[in-house]
């Protein structure tokens, strides 16, 4: 058996972070709420919301077996394809949508285009996980392919992504951009690593899909 999605179990059991921008704008003014550019508060609580409904249908997905049966390649497939196209590309939808505060600009692009390159290779393994034989030679194959490595790659980038993210937010933090709203940034560094999965990263990348397992 090979689990599928490495990092989508933090969906089924992630606390909802603390809703705060509703009461933030009626005692703060950290930029315009309910128009106007998006506030720190209002970014936070977007990127929750998103996870939240990813996290909702993660549940779904489980309790359906569809995330957590890995016993042929078509079940990885299925799990991967489902994973993609009810949890990960809704997730990217929300926040492509969303015009970031200049203040995490920088952090947002970081974070999401990972994501988004994420998805596009899984979308990739998904389909060469589909075409391997149930079979020693077939899984033992598929650990050695090349979408797999470009999978383990991608994974591992996500790593550093976690670690770069932090490292950001809090040079962002030592700047006083969120001054004024000082408990900001442990929010957003807890909303994010949620939304990432940043605490479900094997502790080897190299060693997710491999056949057999170590």
């Amino acid at each position: 058996m090979i689990r599928v999605i490495h990092n989508l179990r933090w969906l089924r059991s992630r606390r909802p972070v603390r809703h705060v921008a509703v009461t933030l704008c009626l005692a703060l003014a950290v930029t315009a709420c309910g128009g106007g550019e998006m506030s720190l508060t209002e970014y936070v609580d977007l990127v929750n919301d998103a996870a939240d409904q990813a996290g909702d249908t993660a549940q779904q997905l489980t309790d359906q077996g569809i995330l957590n049966k890995g016993d042929t390649p078509q079940e990885v497939e299925a799990g991967i394809e489902r994973a993609i196209e009810e949890i990960r590309i809704p997730l990217q939808e929300s926040v492509d949508a969303v015009d970031p505060p200049e203040q995490v600009a920088e952090l947002h692009t970081l974070l999401w285009s990972w994501h988004a390159d994420l998805i596009r290779v899984e979308t990739t393994l998904a389909q060469r996980v589909g075409a391997t034989p149930h079979t020693e030679a077939g899984w033992t194959a598929l650990s050695d392919s090349p979408e797999v490595a470009a999978y383990r790659a991608s994974i591992a980038e996500g790593k550093q992504v976690c670690i770069d993210f932090q490292a950001q937010l809090d040079a962002t933090e030592a700047r006083g951009v969120f001054e004024g709203v000082a408990f900001l940034p442990s929010e957003l560094s807890e909303v994010v690593k949620a939304a990432l999965g940043c605490e479900w990263f094997p502790e080897d990348p190299q060693d997710v899909y491999r056949y057999p397992p170590k």
